[in-house]
C-alpha cells in the first residue's frame, strides 16, 4: 500500500487492500479454535456509577495520579512496570462514585499481546472512558502510537459511530443508496468490499459521505466508540508556551502529580465526558431527598423517565400514571411529563402512580370488572329477585 500511489484509478485497488488487511486482523485477535480461555486476564468488578481507565506507557505518572485522586495507594517507583495488575479505586464527585482503574503500561506492540497488552486493552474496552496519560516532556509520538495500538483492536477514540445503515439478507443481491453525496467511495468500490467479505446479499445506505475505513468498521461489527482524554502529566519540567500549546489541543488537559496542579480541571472535564445525570426523588407531599440521587448515564441504559423508573424498580413503569419534574429540562415548574421525557443533571422527580381501582362501588355496582375478558368465560350473573 506505501507503495502505491494514490489516484482515482488505484483507489479501488487501496480499498480493496484495505479490507483484506481488517479482515486478517479480525482473525488475529480472535484466539485459536482448539484452545481453552486466554490466561489470566485482571477484571475488576464493576463498581459505582461510571468507570474511567487509565491508559499510557510505563513511568508517565498513572499510579500516582490513582493515589492523588483515591486515596487508594498504588506502588509507584522509579523503574518501569511498578505496576502488574489493575488497581482500582474509588472517585467521589458530586454525590456520585467513580471507579478509576490504574492499568499496567501500554509498550509498541500491545494489540498483539506485548507487555499483556490484549488484557490492558480488554479493560479499557469495558469501561466508560479513557483517560491516556502522556508524559509532557517526551515527544508527540507517543500519543500516536498508543492510538494506533487502540485502534488496532477496534477502539475508536473521540469518534462517533458513522450513518451507515447496513443489513445482511438471504437473497436478492446488494442494494445500494445514499442520502448525501459520496466523494470517498463509489458503489463500485462498496461491491468489491463486500466481495471481500463474501457478502453477496445485503442492504448499504450512507447516510453522510463517509470513508472505506467507515465502511470497514460497520461490515466488522465489532468497533467501540469511545470517549478520551488526554491527560499531560510531568509539566513542571517544561516551559510555559509548550503548557499552552498542550493545554489548547482538543480533549487535552495538562495536570502535575508532583506539585498537584490543575486535578480539579481533570475532574470536571471527566464529569462533563461521562455526561452522568443526577436525579433526585421527591416523595409525594415531603421535600425532596437531595442526600442520595438516582444517576443516569446515556451509556448505561438511558436518561428518559422510564430508565429512571426502570432504575428504582422493573414493575414501576406499570404504575406511573404522570411524573411531575422540576429543573433544566422541565418548561415550568412542576412539568406534568410522560415516559419519554428527557432528564437533564440535578433534576427533582416526583413519580404518581395509578389509583387502585378495586374499592370503587360494590357488588353490581362495581364500575370496574374483575370478570374475564372473554364473553365464553364470563359466569351469568344471577336473575334479579323480584
Amino acid at each position: 500500500m506505501a507503495r502505491t500511489q494514490k489516484n482515482k484509478a488505484t483507489e479501488y485497488h487501496l480499498g480493496q487492500l484495505k479490507a483484506k488487511i481488517a479482515k486478517l486482523r479480525t482473525q488475529l485477535l480472535e484466539p485459536p479454535k482448539g484452545s481453552s480461555g486466554g490466561g489470566e486476564g485482571f477484571e475488576v468488578t464493576k463498581f459505582g456509577h461510571g468507570r474511567v481507565a487509565l491508559i499510557g506507557f510505563p513511568s508517565v505518572g498513572k499510579s500516582t495520579l490513582l493515589t492523588m485522586l483515591t486515596g487508594t495507594h498504588s506502588e509507584a517507583a522509579s523503574y518501569e512496570f511498578t505496576t502488574l495488575t489493575c488497581i482500582p479505586g474509588i472517585i467521589h464527585y458530586n454525590d456520585t462514585k467513580i471507579q478509576l482503574l490504574d492499568l499496567p503500561g501500554i509498550i509498541e506492540g500491545a494489540s498483539e499481546g506485548k507487555g499483556r497488552g490484549r488484557q490492558v486493552i480488554a479493560v479499557a474496552k469495558s469501561s466508560d472512558i479513557v483517560l491516556m496519560v502522556l508524559d509532557a516532556s517526551k515527544s508527540e509520538g507517543h500519543r500516536q502510537i498508543l492510538t494506533k495500538e487502540l485502534e488496532a483492536v477496534g477502539l475508536r477514540l473521540n469518534k462517533r459511530p458513522p450513518q451507515i445503515y447496513f443489513k445482511r439478507k438471504k437473497t436478492g443481491g446488494i442494494s445500494f443508496n445514499s442520502t448525501a453525496p459520496l466523494t470517498h467511495v463509489d458503489e463500485k468500490l462498496c461491491y468489491q468490499i463486500l466481495h471481500e467479505y463474501k457478502i453477496h446479499n445485503a442492504e448499504l445506505l450512507f447516510r453522510e459521505d463517509a470513508t472505506v475505513d467507515d465502511l470497514i468498521d460497520v461490515i466488522e461489527g465489532n468497533r467501540k466508540y469511545m470517549k478520551c482524554i488526554y491527560v499531560y502529566n510531568k509539566i513542571d519540567v517544561i516551559g510555559i508556551d509548550d503548557v499552552d500549546n498542550l493545554a489548547r489541543q482538543p480533549n487535552s488537559v495538562v495536570i502535575s502529580c508532583n506539585l498537584k496542579l490543575n486535578f480539579d480541571r481533570l475532574l470536571a472535564k471527566m464529569w462533563e465526558e461521562m455526561g452522568l445525570v443526577r436525579v433526585y426523588t421527591k416523595p409525594q407531599g415531603q421535600q425532596p431527598d437531595f442526600s442520595d440521587p438516582v444517576v443516569l448515564s446515556a451509556d448505561r441504559g438511558g436518561c428518559t423517565v422510564e430508565d429512571f423508573c426502570n432504575h428504582i424498580h422493573r414493575s414501576l413503569v406499570k404504575e406511573v400514571k404522570y411524573v411531575l419534574v422540576w429543573g433544566i429540562s422541565a418548561r415550568h415548574y412542576p412539568q406534568h411529563c410522560g415516559l419519554s421525557h428527557l432528564l437533564q443533571d440535578e433534576d427533582v422527580v416526583q413519580i404518581v402512580k395509578k389509583k387502585d381501582r378495586e374499592g370503587e362501588g360494590r357488588g353490581r355496582f362495581k364500575s370496574h370488572s374483575t370478570a374475564p375478558a372473554r364473553i365464553s368465560d364470563r359466569e351469568k350473573k344471577a336473575p334479579l329477585k323480584t
